[in-house]
């Protein structure tokens, strides 16, 4: 299979409840996109209230997403992508990044939010050597977005498994079984890259911001300290420098922030 695939129910109306904030378009929306609606941008302000630091997340996850598929693919040797909570299109997605190093990259993007789903043939404008899906899943779904992904993915073959601003939204005992199923379904050789909120920093200001945010009526989200998201990794290699600020996973140049410790951690594992 090479180029774009198709979009399961692509076609069918969509149907969007633009009352209540979600957590892509609230992204979009710090990002600076227009793919968001008042209560998201309502949600954003207020938040960015309560702490500022919070638009920094958006854009520290968007580069660490760069730099984590760039180790992937150019010192990993990865060639396949599975990308769940995509979120809304916007610079340098997965198979962007991927393909600009390795244009025979094959990438699968999974998100179940109508915004992401109307956007997602921009998530299949893959070069002619590589191939791109988009499935409309749950995370807590695992088995059924393996299903799906074996469409364009080879599960004989390391894969990178994104969990970028996601795991948050689901129940700490639940994202542990959810993770071990993804990993026990990969072989050796295979990346794991999480990043989620944490308590860590600005505890006080951060429990603010996630009650908040659950307040909003929006998908209630939970915050982990370090040694939570440290067990992510669990039976992995976890790469250096290890679970930390967005900002400080191997920056570059390039990295806004670098400087700076932000409530939002991250990490790359690899499966021996």
């Amino acid at each position: 299979m090479t180029g774009n695939t198709s979009v399961p129910g692509q076609e069918p109306e969509i149907e969007i409840d633009t009352t209540v904030a979600h957590p892509a378009r609230v992204w979009d929306y710090w990002l600076g996109g227009k793919d968001n609606y008042p209560a998201d941008q309502d949600v954003g302000d207020h938040l960015n209230e309560t702490m500022p630091e919070v638009v920094i997340w958006a854009r520290a996850d968007r580069e660490f997403l760069g730099r984590a598929v760039r180790h992937m693919v150019a010192e990993a040797g990865l060639r396949q992508f599975l990308d769940i909570g995509t979120g809304i299109p916007t610079a340098d997605n997965t198979h962007e990044v991927a393909q600009r190093l390795a244009p025979e990259s094959r990438v699968v993007y999974v998100d179940n939010d109508p915004v992401v789903l109307a956007h997602a043939r921009a998530l299949l404008n893959s070069s002619a050597e590589g191939a791109t899906d988009y499935i409309d899943a749950d995370l807590r779904d695992p088995d059924a977005i393996l299903r799906a992904a074996a469409r364009t993915l080879d599960f004989d073959r390391p894969v990178g498994i994104t969990l970028l601003g996601i795991l948050e939204f689901v129940t700490t005992d639940e994202a542990y079984t959810i993770v071990g199923r993804l990993l026990d379904a990969v072989p050796s050789g295979s990346h794991l890259a999480i990043a989620c909120p944490t308590g860590e920093v600005n505890g006080d200001a951060m429990r603010k911001v996630i009650q908040d945010w659950n307040d909003s009526g929006a998908t209630p989200a939970v915050l982990r300290d370090a040694a939570q998201l440290t067990r992510f990794f669990d039976g992995l290699e976890l790469l250096e420098p290890g679970l930390v600020s967005l900002p400080r996973w191997r920056p570059d140049p390039n990295t806004l922030y670098a400087d700076r410790e932000i409530g939002f951690f991250c990490g790359v594992g690899r499966k021996p």
